[in-house]
C-alpha cells in the first residue's frame, strides 16, 4: 500500500492540520494589513510566503517519516499488548461456540491439558449449555479442577463483519462471535472461608423420645442410673467433638458445637442414635432419641429456632432421628424405628378440644383428602364432617374423582337422603365456596401438594391437618391446628379418637362409623400392620356406634379384574438381592391400580425371606410405587430417596418421566446404595 492511500484519523489528523490552519490565519491577518497599510502588507507577504514555503516542506517531508514512526509504534504497541496477555497470571482462552478452544495464554496452558482442543473434555462442567447467549449476559460458576478452586467468568464478544474483513477464517454471519473464558484461582479465599466456616456455633436439641415408658420399663432403684448412663453418653458424644451440652429437662438437652464438627457427625450418620439404644439394664424398652440441629444461619439466635424446628419436624415423623436444617433444606438421618405408641390419649383430647373452637368459630368448613382418595382418607373426611355438622355448621367434602376401592361407601352416602346434594364438591365448587368465614381441614396428607385441591390452601386463613404419616421437608406450614401422629395406624383411627372428646352426646351415623372402620381395615391390612391399644380401642368404639363388619367386608370386596391383576402382580415378582420383592402391576382393564398394587405389595410380605416388597403401577401419566415391610427394613427412607415417603412399614412414592424398566433400576440402585450407606440392612 502506498504512503500517498494513507490517511490519518482522530486526534492526529486534526493535529497535523494545525500548520494548514495557522497559514489560512495569517493570510488573514496579511489582507487586513494590506488594507491598514501597502507597505506593512508586502513585508507580511513575504514573511507568509516564507512560512508557507517551509511548513509545506516540513510537513510533506516528514509524513512519510511519521506515518513510519507511527505503525512501528503500533506494531510495537501490539506486540507488548499480545506478550502482556499472553504471559497474564490470570488464566485466559478464546473459545468457539462449539467448545473449541481456539486461542490461550500460557498461564491457561498449564493449568489446562494442552492436548485437547475442546473446553467441555478438559473441564466437563464448562460446556456450551453455560456459554452465554447474548452480549450483555456474563455467566459465572465456580469449578474444581485438579484439586483447585477456580471462578469462571464467560462473555460473548461479537465480531460483527470479521469474515469480510479477515480472509484467514472463515465464520458464518450467523455465528461471528467468540467466548471469551478467564479463572480465577480462589482456592486459599475458599479455604479461608470454610476454615472462618467452619469456627462457627451452631445450636442443637437433643430429646429423649419416650423417657417415660423407658423409666416404667425399668426398677425404681436402677432409674437413676439408666439416667446416668445415657447422660454419659450423650456427653461423650458432644464432649468429643469439643462441644457443651446442658441439661434442661429430664429428657431435653441443649448442645453447642462447630460446624465442623457437624461433619463429624454426619460421618458416622450420628452414631449417638444407635449407642443410647445400647444402654440396657434391665429395662425392657430400649431409649430413642431425636436430634435437631440449624446450620447455615446469619445468627445465632437463627440457629437456635431452626434447632427447634428441626426437632419439632424429628418428633413429628417419630423420633429415633436427627433432623438438620438450614436455610437451604432439611436432612434426615436415622428413623430406623418407629416411635412407640403412647397409651394416654391426652394429646388427642387437647386436639379434639381446639378443633371444636376452631370450626365454632366459624360458618362452615371445607374438608379433603389426598389425591386418589382411598378408605383412610374418605373416612376421615366423613368424620370431620358430621363433627361439623353436629356443631350446626354447613359442611362439605372435596372430591375429584371416585376410585374403585372407595366407590361403594361413596355411593351409599351420596344416595342417602340424610345428606345434602352438596356434601361433595371438586376443586372448583370448593373454591367457590371458600371465604374468610371457612376453615379448611386436611386429613390423611400433610404435603399440600398431595391434597386435592392446593389452591384452597392458599385462600384459606384458618386450617387444621390431621395425619399419621411423617412429615417431609415439603409441609402445609400455614396450618393453626397441626395434630401429627406418625405411630397411628391411619387417619381413621386419629379421627375416632377426636370424636370420643368432640362434643358430649356426639354420636356417628352407622353409615359414617362404617367409613371410618373401613379406613382403620384397609391401612392396618386387617389389623395385621401397624395396629396397637389405641387402634382396637377406636375400632371398639366404631362398632358401639353401629359399624358393621359384614357390612364393610362386603363393601371393600374386588372385583375379578382387580382379583387378576393382583395375582399376575405376585406371579411375576422379582425377588433382588435375596429380601427384597420387586414386581410390576397392570394397570389395564383395573379401575383403580394403585390400590391394587398396593394389595399386591401386602401379599408379597407373606413369602418367606421377604423383607419388604415394592409394587409398580403406571396409571395417568405416572409410576406409582408402592412399598410395604414387617419389621427389619424401614421403607420410608427408601422411598424418601425417591421423592416419597410414609411410615417404617408402608410407603410409597410417584415417579414422572421415566419408564417401568427405568423405575424398576432406581428402586434397585437406591437399595444398594442404602445398604452400603449402613441406613438399611439385609
Amino acid at each position: 500500500m502506498k504512503n500517498k492511500n494513507m490517511r490519518l484519523k482522530g486526534q492526529l489528523r486534526m493535529y497535523m492540520q494545525w500548520p494548514l490552519i495557522m497559514t489560512i490565519l495569517l493570510l488573514a491577518m496579511n489582507i487586513w494589513m494590506y488594507m491598514t497599510d501597502q507597505k506593512a502588507g508586502l513585508t507580511m507577504t513575504v514573511f507568509v510566503i516564507i512560512y508557507v514555503v517551509i511548513v509545506g516542506l516540513l510537513y510533506f517531508y516528514n509524513r512519510s517519516l511519521i506515518l513510519a514512526d507511527l505503525i512501528q509504534f503500533s506494531t510495537q504497541y501490539k506486540g507488548i499488548q499480545n506478550t502482556l496477555l499472553k504471559e497474564l497470571t490470570v488464566p485466559y482462552a478464546i473459545i468457539l461456540e462449539d467448545g473449541h478452544i481456539l486461542w490461550k495464554n500460557d498461564r491457561f496452558s498449564e493449568i489446562v491439558d494442552g492436548r485437547e482442543k475442546f473446553i467441555q473434555k478438559v473441564i466437563p462442567e464448562l460446556n456450551k449449555g453455560i456459554f452465554p447467549k447474548d452480549d450483555e449476559t456474563r455467566n459465572e460458576l465456580e469449578i474444581t479442577y485438579k484439586e483447585r478452586d477456580y471462578q469462571v467468568e464467560l462473555r460473548r464478544i461479537s465480531l460483527e463483519g470479521f469474515s469480510e474483513s479477515e480472509r484467514m477464517l472463515q465464520i458464518p454471519k450467523e455465528k461471528e462471535y467468540f467466548i471469551a473464558l478467564y479463572m480465577r484461582d480462589v482456592t486459599e479465599l475458599n479455604s479461608y472461608i470454610r476454615e472462618n466456616e467452619d469456627q462457627r456455633l451452631i445450636a442443637g436439641l437433643i430429646y429423649i423420645d419416650n423417657y417415660d415408658e423407658v423409666m416404667e420399663s425399668v426398677e425404681e432403684v436402677r432409674q437413676s442410673l439408666l439416667v446416668a448412663l445415657i447422660d454419659r453418653k450423650i456427653n461423650k458424644y458432644i464432649n468429643d467433638v469439643d462441644g457443651i451440652v446442658k441439661k434442661l429437662e429430664n429428657d431435653k438437652y441443649f448442645f453447642v458445637v462447630k460446624k465442623e464438627s457437624y461433619r463429624k457427625f454426619e460421618a458416622d450418620r450420628f452414631s449417638l442414635l444407635e449407642e443410647v439404644k445400647q444402654v440396657n439394664i434391665g429395662n425392657a424398652r430400649s431409649a430413642t432419641l431425636s436430634i435437631g440441629l440449624g446450620l447455615n444461619t446469619a445468627t445465632y439466635a437463627l440457629s437456635y429456632n431452626y434447632a427447634r424446628m428441626a426437632i419439632d419436624l424429628a418428633l413429628a415423623r417419630g423420633g429415633d432421628q436427627a433432623v438438620i436444617k438450614d436455610c437451604k433444606g432439611i436432612t434426615y438421618f436415622g428413623g430406623k424405628k418407629e416411635q412407640t405408641a403412647k397409651n394416654t390419649r391426652v394429646k388427642a383430647r387437647v386436639k379434639a378440644e381446639a378443633l371444636r373452637e376452631f370450626i365454632v368459630a366459624k360458618d362452615q368448613v371445607i374438608v379433603m383428602g389426598h389425591k386418589i382418595s382411598d378408605p383412610d382418607s374418605f373416612g376421615a373426611c366423613m368424620g370431620i364432617y358430621r363433627a361439623a355438622v353436629a356443631l350446626e355448621k354447613k359442611a362439605h367434602i372435596v372430591i375429584n374423582d371416585v376410585s374403585t376401592s372407595i366407590k361403594p361407601l361413596y355411593d351409599e352416602i351420596a344416595q342417602s337422603s340424610v345428606y345434602g346434594k352438596d356434601i361433595f364438591l371438586t376443586s372448583g365448587e370448593a373454591l367457590d365456596y371458600i371465604s374468610d368465614s371457612a376453615m379448611v381441614v386436611v386429613v390423611d396428607t400433610n404435603k399440600p401438594q398431595m391434597t386435592e385441591c392446593p389452591e384452597l390452601l392458599k385462600r384459606s386463613k384458618t386450617i387444621a391437618v390431621l395425619d399419621h404419616h411423617r412429615q417431609s421437608s415439603t409441609v402445609i406450614d400455614n396450618a393453626v391446628l397441626s395434630y401429627i401422629e406418625p405411630y397411628a395406624s391411619s387417619a381413621c383411627e386419629m379421627v375416632a379418637e377426636v370424636l370420643q372428646y368432640f362434643q358430649e352426646g356426639f354420636k356417628l351415623s352407622p353409615a359414617e362409623a362404617d367409613c371410618i372402620y373401613a379406613g382403620i381395615l384397609i391401612d392396618t391390612n386387617n389389623f395385621m400392620t401397624k395396629t396397637g391399644v389405641r387402634t382396637f380401642e377406636a375400632a371398639a368404639y366404631l362398632r358401639r356406634s353401629g359399624a358393621e363388619v359384614t357390612r364393610v367386608r362386603k363393601m371393600l370386596r374386588n372385583d375379578m379384574a382387580c382379583y387378576k391383576a393382583r395375582a399376575e402382580a405376585v406371579r411375576h415378582a422379582e425377588v433382588y438381592r435375596g429380601a427384597f420383592a420387586i414386581s410390576v402391576c397392570p394397570s389395564e382393564d383395573v379401575e383403580s391400580p394403585t390400590i391394587v398394587g398396593a394389595q399386591a405389595a401386602n401379599e408379597l410380605l407373606n413369602i418367606i425371606g421377604i423383607k419388604a416388597s415394592f409394587v409398580l403401577t403406571e396409571y395417568a401419566g405416572k409410576i406409582y410405587i408402592s412399598s410395604r415391610s414387617i419389621d427389619e427394613i424401614n421403607v420410608q427412607l427408601i422411598m424418601e430417596r425417591m421423592g416419597g415417603g410414609g411410615h417404617l412399614n408402608v410407603a410409597g412414592a410417584q415417579l414422572v418421566g421415566c419408564t417401568i424398566s427405568e423405575a424398576k433400576h432406581a428402586i434397585m440402585r437406591t437399595i444398594d446404595e442404602m445398604l452400603e450407606e449402613g441406613d438399611i440392612q439385609e
